[in-house]
C-alpha cells in the first residue's frame, strides 16, 4: 500500500465517515493500489487480473501446478488471453503487468499486495478453504475481496482471523470484467465503512465501474433479478411453445435487453454454468415465492448431458452448420435453420412508441407471441418491486444493475415508469389476482403509495420510506452528468447557443462545451457551421472548448444520408462546398487561439476521427473504437485525415522507418480497420503520446476540462503551419506494389485499388522528390479531388446505397 494520510474519501451518504478500523491508508481518491493478486485463473479470474493490468496495476496471478510446473495453470492462463474474444486486454504489452503465481512457491509475495481478490470456483467450501490458506500471508494493511457472484460473504468472513474481517468484502465484477460496468460491492458485518468508501472510489476511478452497493443477499443484486428473467423468459418460452430462436427474436432488442436475449445468452454463459448459477442457491432461496421456476428444464438438462454446454463447446442450444446457424428443436429433438420472425401483428404493438400502448397491446393481444412479451416483463416487474426492500437500498441499484450487468437498455422500474406506474401496477395486480402471474403474492403496499420510482428527489426506498438521492462520495463529483435514469431531471446547463443538431454550453464557466444532437451524433453541414462558431466564441470569452457529447458515441462520422441526398440535388458543386466546410472546420478546432479538447468515448470513426486529430488534445475512453474507415463506403479521408496521417508517418518517435509506417497506416485506411481500444489507437497513430486515456466515462467531460483549463493556464497556442516532408515517389512505388500484390491475392477489388491510388496520393504528396515539403493545403486538396472523384463512381455509389440501406459495408 503507497504511503498516504489516511483521511476521509468523503461519506457515500454525504455524513462524516467514521474512524477507519481496517488502519489502511486512503486519501480522497481511493486506495493507493500498486500491487494485487488475483486467487484463482479461470476464466473470470484471468480476466479481472488482465482489466487490472489495463489500469497500470502491477498484478500476481495464482493458481495450481500443472504438469510439475509450480506456476503452470496461471501461465497457460495468462498466455491464453490473447485468444479470448472480446479482448481482456485494452494492448497486449500489458500482459508483461501480470506475473504468473503458484500457492507453494510464492504466497510469501502475498504481503506486498494492497487488494487481494480471491476468484475460485462457486463453491463456499472451496472458497473458505483458500481464505483460511492465504489469510497468514496477507499484509498488514491488504485488503481481501472475494469475487464470488452471490454466496454468503458472512460466512466466509467467519472463516478468517478478527482482524483481517474489517478489510474483507464482496467485489463481484461481471463477465467479461474489461467490457461490463457493474462491480457488486457486498460488505460483511466487520467491514470497515471507511474502507468500504475507499474501495468503491478505487473501483470507479481507476478501474472505470458503475458501483452498486449489494446487501449479503443470495445472488445479490444484479444476478438475483437477471437469473430471475432469464429462468422467467425460458418457461414462458416453454409454456407458449415457442421455439429458442423465435423467443430470441422476441425477447431481445424489441423489449431493450441484449441482442443475445434469452437462449443466445444461456449458450454464451455455458449451459453448465447457468444451471448451476440459477440451482445453486436454491437453499438459500427457500422463501422465495418463484423458487419453483429456478429449476433447469429437462431438455436443457438433456443437452448438458450430451455434452452440448452452449458457445464454449461449439454447439448448444444454437449451433453452426457450415454458413448456416442451427437451432436446437424440443419437438425432433435435432436442430434445425434457426431464423424465425415475430408476427405482424406483435411487431405492429413492438413499433407503437408509446411505452404504455406497447405493454396494454401485448396484454390484451392474444396472439401467444405477444402473450410471452407481455408475461416475460410482467412477472419481471412483479419479481423486482417483492424483492427490492430485501436486496437493495433503493429501485437506483436495481435499474443500473440491469443496466450496467445485463446490458438492458433500461431498468424493470425505468420500464413500469415510462408506461405510468399506477396504470400498470393495475395491470399486474389483476393478473395475480386471476392467477396469470407466476406468484400469487400481491405486489408490496409501498407500490401504491408512490407515483415513480425515480424524480427529482431521487429514487424510492421501501427501506427508508422516501428518495434517496445520489450517492455523495467525492469521485461522484466528478461526474456531473451521470447516467440518466427514468424520471431524473438532468443537470442544468448554460446555453449559449442551439440549433437543431449541435449545442454550445458552458461548462465551470471558463470553458465552453460543444455537444451533438444528431443520430449517432453524425456530423451534418450544421454541426460543422457550428463548430466555426464554437470557436469563434470561445475565442471571444472562454479559456477553452470541449467537444464532448450526452450520451455515447463521440461520433460516427459524416452524415452520409446528407452527402447523398446533396449528391442528388446539388450535384458535386453541393458536396465540395461541404467538403470544404468540413477542412475549414477542422483546421479551425486545431488552429484555434485557445486550447480544443476532444472528449472521446465509444465510437469516434471517419469525420469523427479527423475532428479528434485536430483538436489540441483528445481524452478518450479506454474503450474506445476509433479509426479511419471512409473506404469501406467507397471514398477516403478528406477532413485533413489523410493529411494529419502524412504528417504523423514522418515525423518520428515511433521508433519505425517511415516508409513501414506508411505502409501500415495505408493498411488500416484500406480495411477501414477501427481500433479495438485507444491504447491501439494510439499504436495506431491516430492518438498522440500526450492525448490521454482513462478508463470511467462518466469521468470524461471533468477531465477533458481540466486539460482545456491546464493547457490555457500554460499559455497555450496553436501550432505552426509547417510544411509536411512527405514520402513523395518511393512512397508510392511502395504502395503500389502492396496494391499490385493484394491484387493478385484477391485481398483487393479493382474498385479496392482504384480507391487506394487516391489515398496514395493524399499520403505521398504523389510522384515527387521523397522529402519534398508539400503545404497542407496542397495535400487537402488531393484529398478533396481524391473524394470527388470517387463519389462520382457507381461502385462507389453502390457501397453508399449499400450502407445507408443496411447498415453494413459492401465489398465490390
Amino acid at each position: 500500500m503507497g504511503p498516504g494520510v489516511p483521511v476521509s474519501a468523503g461519506s457515500r451518504d454525504g455524513e462524516a465517515a467514521p474512524a477507519q478500523a481496517a488502519d489502511v491508508h486512503i486519501g480522497w481518491a481511493g486506495l493507493q493500489v500498486r500491487a494485487a493478486a488475483v486467487l484463482g485463473a479461470g476464466v473470470m479470474g484471468a480476466q479481472i487480473a488482465a482489466h487490472l493490468a489495463n489500469a497500470g496495476i502491477e498484478t500476481l496471478l495464482f493458481d495450481l501446478p500443472e504438469a510439475g510446473d509450480p506456476r503452470g495453470l496461471a501461465r497457460r492462463a495468462i498466455a491464453g488471453l490473447a485468444a479470448v474474444d472480446p479482448p481482456p486486454l485494452a494492448g497486449g504489452q500489458f500482459a508483461a503487468r501480470i506475473r504468473p503465481c503458484g500457492y507453494d512457491t510464492d504466497a510469501g509475495l502475498l504481503q506486498d499486495c494492497d487488494l487481494l481478490i480471491e476468484a475460485i470456483a462457486e463453491r463456499l467450501d472451496l472458497k473458505i478453504g483458500l481464505l483460511r490458506r492465504i489469510a497468514p500471508s496477507a499484509g498488514p494493511q491488504t485488503v481481501l475481496a472475494t469475487n464470488t457472484s452471490g454466496l454468503s460473504i458472512e460466512a466466509m468472513a467467519d472463516a478468517l482471523p478478527r482482524p483481517l474481517r474489517a478489510r474483507f468484502c464482496g467485489i463481484h465484477f461481471f463477465n467479461p470484467p474489461r467490457y461490463m460496468r457493474l462491480v457488486e460491492l457486498v460488505p460483511c458485518g466487520s467491514t470497515d465503512r471507511a474502507l468500504l468508501d475507499a474501495i468503491e472510489t478505487f473501483l470507479v476511478m481507476r478501474l472505470g465501474k458503475g458501483v452498486i452497493r449489494a446487501r449479503n443477499t443470495p445472488n445479490f443484486i444484479g444476478n438475483r433479478i437477471g437469473i430471475a428473467a432469464l429462468a422467467m423468459s425460458i418457461h414462458h418460452a416453454d409454456r407458449h411453445g415457442l421455439r429458442a430462436d423465435l423467443a430470441d427474436a422476441l425477447s431481445g432488442a424489441p423489449v431493450g435487453r441484449p441482442k443475445s436475449a434469452t437462449f443466445r445468452t444461456v449458450d454464451i454463459i455455458g449451459l453448465d454454468t447457468y444451471a448451476h448459477v440459477l440451482e445453486g442457491p436454491s437453499a438459500r432461496l427457500a422463501g422465495d415465492p418463484w423458487v419453483a421456476y429456478f429449476t433447469l428444464a429437462p431438455w436443457l438438462r438433456e443437452l448438458i448431458g450430451r455434452g452440448a454446454l452452449g458457445r464454449k463447446a461449439g454447439r448448444g442450444i444454437y449451433r453452426k452448420a457450415g454458413d448456416a446457424i442451427e437451432v436446437y428443436d424440443r419437438g425432433s429433438g435435432g436442430y434445425v435453420r434457426s431464423g424465425a420472425q415475430a408476427a405482424a401483428e406483435v411487431e405492429t404493438i413492438l413499433r407503437m412508441a408509446d411505452p404504455w400502448e406497447r405493454l396494454a397491446g401485448l396484454r390484451a393481444c392474444t396472439h401467444p407471441q405477444a402473450r410471452y412479451l407481455w408475461s416475460i416483463q410482467r412477472d419481471v416487474l412483479h419479481y423486482a418491486a417483492v424483492h427490492l426492500a430485501g436486496i437493495a437500498d433503493s429501485a437506483r441499484d436495481v435499474d443500473l444493475a440491469m443496466r450496467w450487468g445485463f446490458g438492458w437498455r433500461h431498468g424493470p422500474f425505468e420500464i413500469w415508469q415510462a408506461a405510468g406506474w399506477r396504470r400498470v401496477a393495475r395491470l399486474i395486480e389483476a393478473d395475480i389476482a386471476a392467477g396469470e402471474a407466476l406468484a400469487r403474492i400481491p405486489l408490496p403496499g409501498w407500490v401504491h403509495e408512490i407515483a415513480d420510482a425515480h424524480n427529482a428527489g431521487g429514487s424510492w426506498s421501501p427501506g427508508s420510506r422516501r428518495y434517496l438521492p445520489r450517492p455523495a462520495l467525492k469521485v461522484y463529483t466528478r461526474q456531473r452528468y451521470p447516467e440518466p435514469l427514468c424520471g431524473e431531471p438532468a443537470p442544468p446547463c448554460a446555453v449559449i447557443f442551439e440549433n437543431a443538431s449541435a449545442r454550445l454550453w458552458r461548462a465551470h464557466d471558463d470553458v465552453a462545451v460543444l455537444s451533438f444532437n444528431t443520430r449517432l451524433n453524425v456530423i451534418n453541414a450544421e454541426i460543422l457551421e457550428s463548430m466555426h462558431r464554437a470557436v469563434d466564441l470561445a475565442e471571444r470569452g472562454f479559456a477553452g472548448l470541449v467537444i464532448w457529447q450526452f450520451a455515447p458515441p463521440f461520433s460516427a462520422g459524416a452524415d452520409l444520408k446528407e452527402f447523398n441526398a446533396v449528391m442528388r440535388t446539388q450535384g458535386l458543386p453541393g458536396v465540395e462546398a461541404i467538403l470544404r466546410s468540413f477542412q475549414g472546420a477542422t483546421r479551425r478546432l486545431r488552429d484555434a487561439q485557445v486550447p480544443t479538447v476532444a472528449a472521446v468515448r465509444d465510437l469516434a470513426l471517419g469525420g469523427a476521427c479527423e475532428v479528434m486529430m485536430h483538436c489540441a488534445r483528445t481524452v478518450a475512453c479506454t474503450d474506445s473504437r476509433i479509426g479511419l474507415v471512409e473506404t469501406g463506403v467507397g471514398v477516403l479521408p478528406a477532413a485533413g485525415g489523410c493529411k494529419e496521417m502524412a504528417r504523423r508517418v514522418v515525423a518520428g518517435g515511433r521508433g519505425c522507418n517511415p516508409l513501414e509506417e506508411l505502409t501500415r497506416v495505408f493498411g488500416r485506411i484500406m480495411t477501414a480497420r477501427r481500433s479495438g481500444s485507444a491504447e491501439q489507437a494510439r499504436d495506431f497513430g491516430y492518438l498522440r503520446e500526450t492525448d490521454l486515456i482513462i478508463m470511467n466515462p462518466g469521468e470524461l467531460l471533468h477531465v477533458a476540462v481540466g486539460q482545456a483549463r491546464a493547457l490555457a493556464e500554460a499559455g497555450y497556442h496553436p501550432p505552426c503551419h509547417a510544411p509536411i516532408p512527405v514520402c513523395g515517389r518511393d512512397g508510392m512505388r511502395r504502395l503500389n506494389e502492396d496494391m499490385r500484390q493484394a491484387l493478385a491475392s484477391g485481398r483487393m477489388t479493382e474498385h479496392d485499388a482504384y480507391i487506394g491510388l487516391r489515398v496514395a496520393l493524399a499520403l505521398t504528396g504523389g510522384e515527387i522528390e521523397p522529402g519534398t515539403l508539400v503545404a497542407e493545403d496542397a495535400l487537402l486538396d488531393i484529398e478533396r479531388r481524391g473524394f470527388l472523384e470517387l463519389l462520382q463512381h457507381p461502385r462507389t455509389q453502390a457501397r453508399i446505397h449499400h450502407t445507408l440501406t443496411t447498415g453494413e459495408a459492401l465489398r465490390n
